[in-house]
């Protein structure tokens, strides 16, 4: 069904990933801490964008297949070009961060997204659409790797409380573009091109932190008093010293397709990630078909979103404090399943409550997100860990959408589609469950 990632994530070169002290007693951050406030806010903004290439799609589907005359099973596969994106480009981020730097890749993946949001509304057929939606994807991809990477690295005291922050800001993201794609598209004349096209605006404005930081840090490399910084990097990109003097020297031995822990957490990250994507890619198509307006049914998803925006900042803070997150993987399966079962059995009548639970339900996200931090003791093993467990785990989410095009398609109703999803869910809180036990990646070499 997949082919797991090269031995280039499995055996990742030492002298290039693991951390190291800065020349001069330190890393020059210590002495820039306005470097870690401009940090923050570039970590919210890329957040915001992790999304809306997804999101906004799904309440004009209808327009776009009419448009570009797309059947039901090309639209399946058109959600689930998001998963085979990021699984495809999410296995060059961890070589292109040890080339260029984390920050660095972070940055030029948001200039992707922007170019590839810009010409998606000029698309005049399906390939040229997926063509331009897989330039924002890749974008995506390499940032969703590198997220958990630069918060170990940047805030290693803190993974709780930053992963809460970029969570709640993709959540936010997420839901705005769910929320205000059909409004602007009627502001703008009502084509789905501006409707889609406007979103690459907000990925030009998260470029400004990341571009600032950027030419600071060769700035500094260039400053000779500086010493430079390391081959491969930049100053924005290496570790802070409580993580330097804490890392070990060496990265961890056993390869990754041999652990345990990797594979439930790929698993668990798989599953989420299927029932995530085919909720942004149908749940407003299940809303209409159930003959919810158009507009309703983007509100809908964007509730479903919204979910996401408190309990992403409050999840990952309870997870931090918990040695096994098990029990709260199982909480958020209760909720998904009985959501399920409410659009099964009354779509329309009880859509609102459906969209809280089923809302609820993909904070499996954050949580996975926060786990992964939180299974690793240093940056190579997080860099590793992150790297496998999205890059396998999207491998694994690409059929699920797949499969619910196609027994619409051929059902003509959405009562198979909904039973294969709450099947997902079974999966998904086994591998959650495994995944939260309180052990770490190096301890199993």
């Amino acid at each position: 069904m997949h082919t797991p990632p090269s031995d280039d994530l499995a055996t990742p070169e030492t002298a290039a990933s693991a951390p190291r002290p800065a020349d001069h007693g330190g890393p020059r951050r210590a002495a820039s801490p306005w470097r870690g406030r401009v940090m923050a806010a570039g970590l919210m903004l890329a957040a915001l964008n992790l999304r809306p290439a997804v999101t906004s799609l799904g309440p004009l589907l209808e327009e776009v297949r009419d448009d570009l005359g797309m059947s039901g099973t090309v639209a399946g596969v058109l959600t689930s070009v998001p998963a085979a994106c990021f699984a495809l480009f999410g296995l060059t981020a961890p070589r292109l961060a040890r080339r260029w730097g984390p920050g660095a890749i972070v940055c030029a993946g948001l200039a992707a997204i922007a170019t590839g949001l810009l010409l998606r509304p000029f698309a005049g057929g399906t390939v040229v659409f997926l063509a331009a939606s897989a330039l924002a994807l890749a974008g995506i991809a390499v940032s969703n790797i590198l997220m958990p990477v630069i918060v170990k690295r940047w805030f290693p005291d803190r993974v709780g409380a930053m992963t809460g922050l970029y969570s709640m800001g993709l959540s936010l993201g997420t839901a705005a573009a769910a929320a205000a794609t059909v409004p602007m598209t009627d502001a703008l004349g009502g084509s789905w091109r501006s409707g889609l096209g406007v979103w690459a605006l907000l990925a030009a404005v998260a470029l400004v932190p990341w571009l600032f930081l950027a030419r600071s840090a060769r700035a500094d490399a260039s400053r000779p008093e500086a010493g430079g910084t390391e081959a491969g990097g930049t100053d924005t990109d290496a570790p802070p010293a409580a993580e330097t003097a804490a890392a070990p020297a060496a990265a961890p031995a056993i390869r990754i397709t041999r652990s345990p822990l990797a594979w439930a957490m790929a698993v668990f990250f798989g599953f989420q990630a299927t029932a995530a994507y085919i909720s942004m890619g149908w749940m407003p198509q299940i809303f209409r078909d159930a003959g919810v307006s158009a507009s309703t049914s983007g509100l809908l998803l964007a509730v479903m979103m919204a979910m996401g925006v408190p309990l992403a900042f409050v999840l990952p803070r309870i997870a931090a404090r918990l040695r096994h997150q098990g029990v709260l993987v199982v909480i958020l399966g209760v909720f998904g399943l009985t959501g399920y079962a409410g659009l099964w059995l009354a779509p329309a009548g009880g859509a609102w409550a459906w969209a809280v639970l089923l809302g609820i339900a993909n904070c499996a996200f954050p949580l996975a997100l926060t786990m992964i931090g939180m299974r690793t003791r240093t940056h190579t093993g997080v860099v590793r860990l992150s790297a496998f467990a999205q890059s396998v785990g999207y491998l694994l989410s690409i059929p699920g959408p797949l499969l619910v095009g196609v027994l619409y398609q051929h059902s003509g109703g959405w009562g198979q589609p909904l039973a294969l999803m709450a099947g997902f869910m079974v999966p998904q809180i086994v591998a959650g469950v495994l995944a939260g036990r309180d052990r770490h990646l190096e301890d199993e070499a």
